[in-house]
């Protein structure tokens, strides 16, 4: 909790990755929406087509920070300190990753509201609506202990900015904007096998009623999966790191 509360602090007294972390998901949301939804879709229904993807988008965005932030703790000596006192140093990165969590749900709240004002209509039962944000929890704490990892393994803040830039990209090669079947045929089995595409599929059904199928174990088990592997690299990158200062 002492962690927590140092990186809530941290994001209050600097809180220009939460303003951006919320920003630029709603520039996009509007832009897709408003500039080029009618085109895409004329009868005006896209946005609630394209607010899932939004919504993973915005995780993404907020996660990203984590990276940054741990690198920023590993180069400025922190650790070394937390290291000479009773307790588990990795406790540090557990803080930045609930810390993270918090954020986002409040970012993903918030987008969706502002979702809600330019005509997303949304008909999911109180159930899904909770179903939709354990689901969204689970995976934002499984990237978010990616982006950690990315953090650490790092050489500075600077690049840990850059390594994260990638995973930015993955929601564009989903099914978050366009339909999967509206893709090059070489292009189509990469958006239709990566971790997001059912995880926004899984959103979609339980946000809109679509059929979720298959969506849903594939979701769960790519946020299970992607956790798994992120807290064991960064358990083994912190100890590495650490031991060496």
């Amino acid at each position: 909790m002492t962690f927590v509360g140092r990186s809530v602090l941290h994001t209050l007294r600097t809180p220009d990755a939460l303003v951006m972390a919320i920003a630029l998901p709603t520039m996009l949301m509007l832009l897709f929406t408003q500039v080029f939804g009618g085109a895409i879709d004329p009868t005006g229904g896209y946005v609630d087509y394209v607010v899932p993807g939004i919504i993973l988008l915005c995780a993404g965005f907020g996660a990203a920070s984590t990276a940054v932030d741990v690198a920023n703790d590993m180069k400025a000596g922190v650790i070394e300190r937390f290291r000479t006192m009773p307790f588990r140093a990795e406790t540090v990165i557990a803080g930045h990753v609930v810390a993270s969590l918090v954020r986002n749900l409040v970012a993903t709240g918030i987008v969706i509201g502002v979702a809600v004002l330019v005509g997303f209509r949304p008909n999911g039962s109180p159930l899904e609506w909770v179903g939709m944000f354990a689901l969204i929890a689970g995976y934002i704490l499984a990237i978010t202990y990616l982006f950690a990892a990315i953090g650490l393994a790092a050489s500075n803040p600077e690049a840990a900015n850059g390594y994260g830039f990638f995973l930015m990209f993955l929601p564009y090669l989903s099914s978050a904007f366009v339909p999967v079947e509206t893709m090059p045929e070489w292009l189509r089995p990469l958006a239709e096998h990566q971790p997001l595409t059912p995880i926004i599929e899984t959103i979609r059904g339980l946000l809109l009623g679509t059929e979720i199928g298959q969506s849903g174990w594939w979701a769960l088990g790519w946020c299970a999966l992607i956790l798994g592997v992120a807290v064991v690299l960064t358990r083994v990158l912190f100890r590495a790191k650490a031991g060496r200062r």
